[in-house]
């Protein structure tokens, strides 16, 4: 466990201040918000670094807020940290700023795909890509991972005959992985852009949770695997890496010069333009100093990880995924015997904790559910203690 850090320690009240994860849970869930605990919206219980904070006061000190102009400091702090972080070489004119990734991800099913496509997804993931594909008026794809109790991984051969008789014009990988936490190796991406290519597939890679990599594992970007450039849109962004959701910025980050053009005529058609504050927050976020604070910060959240998966795996029939990427805990209760109705109402009635559940993540979900352990670790303690008194009858 790493030491004591006030940055990352101490205990924010959150409730009554439009926190959706706070003052939504007892609405959706039933969880009392008197004394129950958000493990649900992927977003932090931590303030952002101080040189995001200081660059938002900055702007409330000057006391204008017009719109933004003059972008090169931000593409060039994108850039930087793509290059120191990522040996990933981004060109300024790749980048599109959209407001979130999932708005990037609606803009990418708007702009490549038509009224009835078929959209792949690589299931059990992120449960808002299927709610914006069907929204839409396009059809979801689901090719199911494989899992083997412990780890998921990907099935090609299987996946082919699904996508050949899918009418599909596109896919949607999550790198890292959510829920599932995987960290996908280069032969996996790899295995991955030939599927793309096989099926003549437009390939959106959100890689959103990509500095939130554990020791241990190392992120490879979908844009430094060759031969996929041509059909490649990048998704990027701060918000989760520092907690700054809120401020509706993403990176919509598009190699090929014809799949831009196509992007920036839909862009200038819905007369979409950036938030000036998530574009001087993100500026400051990506820097020395941001990046000292994200080592900082995977150094907590590997300490919350391991105490969580170690409580949680003291259960008879549960266990924590092991988690390579993300904050986000995909926890199996198959090993119980229980039905979903059962161990959801454990967790929310007796242990007063507020989760995902797993069906909504699609194919692969019903056993499970998925905690938020980007919290102070007081807060983890809590939820493992809970949990274990929730199950104490199989201990």
């Amino acid at each position: 466990m790493t030491a004591h850090d006030p940055r990352f320690d101490t205990l924010i009240e959150r409730r009554g201040s439009h926190c959706v994860k706070w003052d939504m849970m007892e609405k959706i869930y039933g969880v009392p918000q008197q004394d129950g605990l958000a493990m649900w919206v992927a977003d932090m219980d931590f303030r952002p670094p101080q040189c995001v904070l200081d660059a938002v006061s900055r702007q409330v000190d000057h006391g204008i807020v017009g719109y933004f102009g003059d972008d090169d400091a931000y593409h060039d702090a994108i850039r930087w940290w793509m290059r120191e972080r990522h040996g990933w070489e981004v060109e300024a004119d790749a980048i599109f700023t959209t407001h979130g990734l999932v708005n990037g991800t609606a803009m990418c099913v708007d702009t490549f795909t038509a009224p009835g496509d078929g959209i792949v997804l690589f299931t059990p993931v992120y449960h808002a890509f299927a709610k914006v594909i069907r929204a839409n008026d396009r059809r979801v794809v689901e090719c199911e991972l494989s899992y083997d109790g412990t780890r998921y991984a990907p099935d090609f051969e299987a996946w082919d005959e699904v996508v050949e008789r899918s009418n599909a014009t596109m896919m949607i990988l999550c790198s890292p992985h959510n829920p599932n936490g995987r960290v996908w190796t280069r032969a996996e991406l790899e295995g991955f852009a030939a599927l793309a290519r096989r099926h003549d597939l437009i390939l959106v890679s959100d890689e959103i949770h990509h500095d939130l990599v554990f020791p241990g594992t190392t992120h490879v970007p979908m844009a430094n695997i060759a031969g996929i450039s041509d059909r490649l849109v990048m998704m990027t962004s701060t918000t989760k890496t520092f907690n700054i959701a809120g401020s509706h910025s993403g990176n919509v980050i598009i190699p090929n010069e014809g799949l831009r053009a196509r992007f920036a005529k839909r862009m200038m058609a819905l007369g979409l333009s950036p938030n000036s504050f998530g574009l001087f927050m993100a500026t400051a976020a990506y820097s020395p100093e941001g990046a000292a604070w994200v080592d900082d910060l995977i150094a907590y959240l590997d300490g919350n990880r391991r105490l969580f998966d170690a409580g949680l795996d003291a259960i008879p029939g549960v266990k924590s995924v092991p988690l390579e990427a993300t904050y986000l805990s995909w926890v199996d209760f198959s090993g119980t015997g229980m039905q979903r109705e059962e161990f959801t109402r454990r967790v929310e009635k007796d242990a007063r904790i507020a989760v995902n559940h797993g069906t909504t993540f699609g194919k692969g979900g019903d056993a499970f559910l998925r905690f938020n352990i980007a919290t102070p670790r007081a807060n983890v303690e809590a939820a493992v203690e809970r949990m274990q008194k929730a199950f104490a009858d199989l201990q």
